[in-house]
């Protein structure tokens, strides 16, 4: 049930005493005056609208009747209702004959101000809910029985095929306000998208968006146009130090944590570069190897590309080394790339070889070479 709070009963003192001047006390059921145009009588009880509680109607007082009265001037105080539960009473100071024309105005008024606060306080606690549901939903621990029962009973269909998106606000020496945190939510909640959204810090959102499908097929490529087009809508805002990043879409009870966690994955393999928008399938090699970060299995793989970093004074082996990678060992492609002779790209792969104790001219030497660049990259 709704209970009158003083911060409401004020609101109300002050918007209705805006619309006819005249002095607005707003009782709680106890008939405590909780908000007054008039200060001094806050925390006062009174008769009343004790008198208008106890006959559930509204209550005339005159000049002569108000001196039996305790805490009571002339006027007129009417109940207030929401779903036809009595919440407090609103009295209006005056002469009843001259003030109650509009009396019933105001009482309209201010159960009209309270139905909003409560509309927003509903809106709020189904937030909270929702967003308390995403939580524990991303964790992975609740089991599936609850989180079908759960989300049924929030209106979310937990069957229905998503991927999960993290927005992150870039550190910044002004961080991040409410007011602008609110309006990434409502841009990724309307119109109707059937996003599911939490904020799950002050610089971190999750977007639990339906999947997009293109011949049976979940379509990355369709997500990552989408996500343009949120990147240019928040940059009208003049929202642009942010990271997206966009994680893999799972099939089964497990496939919204862990594509929560490849969205995770995929925005700390991303965080180095330049760009805004991270997706899952452009950083998949580097994401996948992100758990052998801080392993013994990692620092192995790594001492090959560590050794040649420190005895590359002029960083030309790892320039040379990262066009091998790119060109995928086309010998043409990447001198011409690092516009130097064949005999000169040799030269260094020779001295790659020598420091790193790795051919880049076998398969299994390149790719170990690679994957100690990406473990380092995004160590």
């Amino acid at each position: 049930m709704f209970l009158l709070d003083s911060q409401l009963a004020q609101q109300i003192a002050d918007r209705t005493m805006e619309i006819i001047g005249n002095n607005i006390n707003v009782m709680n059921q106890s008939g405590v005056i909780i908000g007054s145009g008039d200060k001094s009588r806050l925390s006062k009880t009174h008769d009343g609208a004790l008198l208008a509680l106890q006959r559930g109607e509204t209550v005339e007082v005159t000049q002569s009747n108000s001196q039996s009265l305790k805490g009571v001037k002339p006027g007129i105080n009417l109940i207030l209702k929401i779903s036809d539960k009595i919440i407090g009473v609103i009295g209006i100071t005056g002469d009843p004959d001259e003030i109650r024309n509009y009396a019933k105005l105001v009482k309209m008024t201010a159960e009209m101000i309270v139905e909003q606060a409560t509309l927003t306080e509903r809106l709020q606690w189904d937030r909270r809910h929702r967003e308390e549901f995403i939580s524990s939903w991303i964790s992975g621990e609740i089991q599936q029985s609850e989180l079908l029962d759960w989300g049924k009973r929030l209106d979310i269909d937990t069957t229905a095929p998503r991927v999960a998106v993290i927005i992150r606000f870039r550190a910044s020496e002004q961080p991040m306000s409410l007011r602008d945190i609110r309006r990434v939510v409502e841009l990724l909640e309307r119109p109707y998208r059937d996003n599911l959204v939490a904020v799950l810090s002050m610089n971190e959102i999750l977007v639990l968006k339906p999947a997009t499908f293109y011949q049976g097929e979940w379509n990355s490529h369709e997500e990552s146009k989408r996500i343009d087009q949120l990147l240019i809508r928040l940059k009208q805002y003049d929202i642009i130090d942010i990271d997206i990043a966009l994680g893999h879409y799972f099939i089964g009870e497990q496939a919204i944590p862990l594509s929560f966690q490849s969205a995770q994955l995929t925005l700390q393999a991303g965080l180095n570069s330049n760009n805004n928008k991270h997706l899952y399938d452009e950083l998949r090699l580097p994401v996948l190897l992100s758990p052998l970060q801080n392993s013994w299995q990692a620092e192995q793989l790594c001492k090959a590309f560590k050794r040649l970093q420190c005895e590359d004074k002029n960083g030309q082996l790892v320039k040379t080394l990262k066009a091998l990678f790119l060109y995928q060992h086309s010998l043409t492609e990447c001198a011409e790339s690092l516009f130097i002779h064949r005999n000169t790209l040799r030269y260094r792969i020779k001295k790659i070889k020598e420091i790193t104790k790795l051919d880049p001219e076998n398969l299994a030497g390149l790719l170990e070479l690679y994957i100690g660049y990406q473990l380092k990259k995004t160590g």
